[in-house]
């Protein structure tokens, strides 16, 4: 993973390196490494992240199709 400094602002290359840590799930893999995980609770996790992906899968599927209603975007401030 990379990040460029640009004009030696590195406040903001430490946080775009953040947001890629964060998207890419290695915050998310760190804690999980960090304790054993019974080989029992690791299948009931995958089985409801596997849950979890199917249902918003079929939720954007019902979204596309205009069964459901599209979320709501977030209003941003102006700069």
């Amino acid at each position: 993973m990379q990040v460029l400094v640009r004009d030696n602002n590195v406040d903001q290359a430490l946080r775009v390196l953040k947001k890629k840590m964060q998207r890419e799930g290695l915050f998310r893999e760190m804690k999980a490494r960090s304790a054993f995980e019974k080989p029992s609770e690791k299948r009931v996790r995958e089985k409801a992240e596997a849950v979890r992906r199917q249902r918003k899968l079929a939720r954007k599927k019902m979204q596309r199709e205009g069964l459901l209603p599209a979320p709501k975007k977030a209003a941003r401030p102006a700069r």
